[in-house]
């Protein structure tokens, strides 16, 4: 595998501008008071309560995701590149969802094959004609983001169903600003406390055209058994909106109302964090009991916003993903400006037999997987867990993609045995509304703790860090 790139050393032994500020705080620091204020970050995360659930896991039920207390700095000359390139990549997300239920354009342009459209599990046939509110599906993006060199950021994949981890974003800035105000102090740090507001302003402009002037938001979470609902709560807070569950709605006259202590209430915008399986049992899973029976007739009548819309998940298939590029070129006329990694779709003959040949050297990717799991990753895999891999993707090739192993930056991390470099990538939140798109300076940067690790997910062992964009 290629030697990763740096993001704070140049080889030659010179430091990046971006980095040489903390580079120089570092040498004044001494490694005991590191230890004491990673250790004070993590009583404060404690505290806090920011834990997430493991599924399957025995040991545990809850775990604190590890935080590493040396941030990530970036130019703001390379935010504003990633920033271009972001704004595109959602904007056609955007359309591609649009097109798909409506006209179907790209599919008579045979830029992508109908049947990965149409025998996709996640795709919604009842979302066919459906209008949304200005267009807009992916109200908010999660967008991973890694880096193998100087001039490129590489899309990994797209999140446009219910992207997590904006809550770790958020506290871990907070959690530094109060044990490194002297580091801060040297560093014009591009703030990302505004995110609430530019979210719950996002939420607001896309609201049905019946809603009051002064629009109701309200958060659907599954409830407490869900690992993500630190964050739910975490948010409802700082938008100051209802958090709710789905006994907590009622559909009258399609129309959607939560039940308050003063009666009924009605309820314009859904962030809704309940994947569409289980939003509604009268048209999706009839055993769902954490949906609202009768929302997709009050989303059909054009009285309530669902954010993101249902029918989302279609744009981030990893099969799907492998289109991006054609998809930007083919909606905007662009060139893309963020690259994709090269995919082997499986489901093609000739990838296939690439794939099976080669298959220590990749990494191969569930098409609907997430956080990690379901994964191979070639070079750190074992013969045994290879041929079962290979038999996997013999049986259902169409389930699969494969991409080359990428040698992801690195970043300085705390570790054990003092600061060493560990590999990373970027999460930014991409929100659109009726307007505009906005994403704030930075992002969760998710790191691997592991020595020679290239998993970052926090349900594989990975860490957070704190994202700063130089206000230049």
């Amino acid at each position: 595998m290629a030697v990763a790139f740096d993001e704070m050393n140049v080889a030659g032994g010179d430091l990046r501008p971006a980095y040489r500020e903390l580079a120089r705080w570092l040498k004044e620091t001494p490694p005991e008071a590191l230890e004491y204020r990673r250790q004070e970050a993590e009583l404060l995360f404690r505290r806090i309560g920011i834990t997430f659930a493991v599924y399957g896991d025995s040991e545990s039920t809850e775990r604190l995701i590890p935080f590493d207390v040396i941030p990530r700095i970036m130019s703001g000359k390379e935010w504003a590149l990633l920033e271009k390139g972001l704004k595109q990549r959602v904007r056609a997300l955007n359309m591609f969802l649009r097109d798909i239920y409506h006209g179907r354009d790209i599919l008579r342009a045979e830029i992508v094959p109908g049947d990965l459209i149409f025998q996709n599990p996640v795709f919604r046939p009842e979302m066919n004609g459906q209008q949304v509110p200005h267009d807009v599906y992916v109200h908010i993006a999660g967008i991973d983001i890694v880096r193998v060199d100087a001039e490129d950021f590489i899309v990994l994949e797209d999140n446009a169903r219910t992207p997590s981890g904006v809550s770790y974003m958020l506290e871990n800035r907070e959690i530094m600003m109060r044990l490194f105000p002297d580091l801060f102090a040297r560093h014009k740090v591009a703030p990302v406390e505004r995110y609430p507001d530019e979210l719950l302003a996002a939420l607001r402009s896309v609201a049905p055209l019946s809603a009051s002037s002064e629009p109701t938001v309200a958060l659907l979470t599954p409830g407490v058994y869900n690992s993500a609902y630190y964050e739910h709560s975490f948010l409802a807070d700082k938008l100051g909106i209802e958090l709710v569950e789905g006994r907590d709605l009622i559909v009258k006259n399609n129309e959607v109302f939560m039940r308050t202590t003063e009666g009924l209430k009605r309820v314009d915008v859904i962030y809704r964090r309940v994947d569409d399986d289980f939003l509604d049992p009268l048209t999706f899973r009839p055993d769902s009991v954490l949906g609202v029976p009768g929302l997709m007739s009050a989303y059909a009548a054009g009285n309530i916003t669902l954010a993101n819309a249902v029918g989302t998940g279609i744009a981030d298939d990893k099969a799907i993903y492998s289109y991006m590029p054609d998809i930007v070129k083919f909606y905007l006329g662009e060139e893309p400006i963020l690259k994709n990694v090269p995919t082997w779709r499986c489901r093609e003959p000739k990838d296939l037999a690439y794939v099976l040949d080669n298959l220590s050297e990749l990494v191969v990717k569930e098409v609907h997987g997430s956080g990690g799991y379901g994964m191979l990753i070639g070079p750190a895999a074992t013969k045994a867990t290879i041929e079962a891999f290979r038999d996997k993707l013999k049986r259902e090739p169409e389930g699969f993609i494969a991409q080359p192993t990428l040698a992801l930056s690195t970043c300085p991390t705390c570790t054990a045995s003092g600061l060493a470099p560990r590999h990373v990538d970027l999460r930014p939140f991409v929100l659109t509304g009726s307007k505009s798109t906005t994403i704030v300076p930075g992002g969760l940067t998710r790191v691997a703790l592991k020595e020679g690790s290239l998993v970052v997910n926090s349900s594989q062992g990975g860490g957070t860090k704190d994202t700063w964009i130089l206000d230049e």
